[in-house]
């Protein structure tokens, strides 16, 4: 009985979250690449290089109640292929999973594996907690049941759990003097950088891809993110960038006739009819945003929708020319649901929770140079929103209280060190980026026409090379921290070897 009551929370749950659909609750999804990537591994698939581990770890590390003590089993991947051993000091790399199982990370994510071999590194992929089959409470139903349980649900714990298992790992592997450099996309990202911040003594350094650690308490502006894409669509072709602009005018005069809704619905073969024009509004919204945040070079996602909407300007309107748009891009079907981008899935509903809680990001748009209708952030509908579905409040202010993020300059030029934030300035989450070098170890590197994690992705022969260039420069930085770490672990070791001097 107990069991099939979870089971009804569970679904309840998905069902509150898909029916909320306002403006105010649409931050844009992270994630280091877009849904069609999303790759299942079996433990059965992996070379014989890959071992899968799982780590018992402590619920809750900031408190000392007795359900603080409670444990679940935390999954991740080591890599040995290329590691040179630990009486090499050979360092050890250590991607952080983000808002998404492990599987997609072991798969997709390429760099590590690509520059291992330079510097005869282990590589480590750690899992977050709530995420794939690292669920506490013994069931993901019972996890995320309610607030109480989703709790434990934050940055501040998985980092900390990011520093157990990187200490388990040096001391079962006697591993101690191999530096750990850490790696992450998007919200993985931002969980390097913090970790360095926070985790000096572990990690020697982060590459933070793609992390918008600015895009919180209003920092950067709300308006950043719809910007960018906007811009992109505009530098790739003016007459799409009208085009998409006339548009929701277009759906909204449209709706307002008596069979409005089921015109649009056969318009653009949605498979179920439309209740309101905003599911359509948000379904398109969320494919221009999607389109130009993952706009890989090998894709051209942007070009491929304008291509097909500028040529199709001769035979149809304008609501035909968006749909062929839609069709170049997500291909003949035969019909398409409004809730491809807002499917209850579990980075979904996880990351829900997450921007529900602590990882609020106001992201709006308004009406000047936007291709958008306005939309701005709204605080109070988002609060509300939130408080309806878990019972709690939003902190917006914490990221930047626990982390920082205000006069980051002036705090991390003496604070931080051996840091890298990499950013293509056609991403639209670069808005909330880290876009000039803080100081000589806390440093920006991007690239003009790059998208979001695209530099740690696997690499191709078709890569372009600005790209080529961007990695090799991520390359040079991470191999002057070891040159210099390895100099002080020999002079430190001197030092403690020196005799001590004879008194009198």
């Amino acid at each position: 009985m107990g069991s099939i009551l979870h089971t009804f929370q569970w679904l309840l749950l998905f069902m509150l979250t898909i029916s909320v659909n306002v403006y105010a609750f649409k931050i844009p999804r992270l994630g280091a690449w877009r849904r069609s990537k999303e790759i299942s591994y079996s433990s059965s698939n992996l070379s014989d290089d890959l071992k899968t581990y799982y780590y018992t770890q402590r619920l809750d590390h900031f408190n000392y109640r007795p359900d603080s003590y409670h444990t679940f089993q935390q999954r991740y991947v080591i890599d040995f292929k290329y590691w040179g051993g630990a009486k090499s000091n050979a360092p050890i790399f250590a991607f952080f999973g983000a808002e998404a199982p492990l599987d997609g990370d072991v798969s997709a994510v390429g760099f590590p594996r690509d520059i291992a071999p330079q510097f005869r590194a282990l590589i480590v992929y750690i899992e977050h907690r709530y995420y794939g089959k690292s669920i506490p409470f013994g069931s993901r139903e019972e996890a995320m049941r309610n607030a109480t349980t989703l709790g434990y649900f934050n940055s501040a714990q998985a980092i900390a759990d990011y520093a157990a298992v990187l200490l388990h790992i040096k001391k079962t592997l006697s591993a101690q003097n191999s530096p750990i450099i850490v790696m992450g996309g998007s919200y993985g990202g931002m969980l390097a950088s913090w970790f360095r911040l926070k985790y000096p003594h572990v990690a020697l350094g982060a590459l933070a891809s793609s992390a918008p650690i600015l895009y919180f308490n209003g920092i950067a502006p709300q308006a950043g993110y719809y910007y960018i894409v906007t811009k992109d669509f505009k530098e790739t072709s003016e007459t799409c960038y009208q085009t998409i602009s006339k548009s929701w005018s277009e759906i909204d005069r449209i709706a307002k006739k008596p069979n409005g809704l089921s015109i649009l619905s056969k318009r653009f073969k949605t498979c179920k009819k439309l209740n309101k024009s905003f599911e359509l509004k948000d379904y398109l919204d969320s494919f221009y945003t999607d389109a130009a945040q993952y706009d890989f070079p090998s894709e051209n996602s942007v070009k491929v929708i304008c291509s097909a909407i500028d040529a199709a300007a001769k035979k149809t309107d304008i609501l035909g020319q968006i749909f062929e748009g839609v069709v170049a891009l997500m291909r003949h079907s035969s019909c398409y649901d409004m809730n491809e981008f807002n499917r209850p899935t579990e980075t979904y509903i996880g990351w829900r929770w997450q921007t529900c809680s602590e990882m609020v990001m106001p992201i709006g748009h308004e009406r000047n140079d936007s291709m958008f209708p306005p939309a701005p952030f709204n605080m109070k509908k988002f609060v509300h929103e939130c408080s309806s579905l878990y019972g709690v409040l939003p902190q917006p202010h914490w990221v930047t209280t626990y982390y920082g993020g205000y006069d980051l300059k002036l705090i991390l030029h003496r604070f931080g060190s051996n840091i890298i934030f990499s950013n293509g300035l056609r991403d639209p989450y670069s808005s909330g980026g880290v876009l000039e070098n803080i100081s000589n170890s806390v440093v920006a590197v991007t690239t003009v026409n790059g998208s979001h994690c695209l530099d740690i992705q696997s690499k191709t022969e078709k890569d372009p090379e600005w790209l080529v260039r961007q990695r090799k420069e991520e390359v040079k930085i991470m191999k002057g921290w070891i040159t210099e770490y390895e100099a002080d672990l020999i002079a430190f070791s001197k030092q403690n070897k020196a005799p001590t001097p004879k008194k009198g």
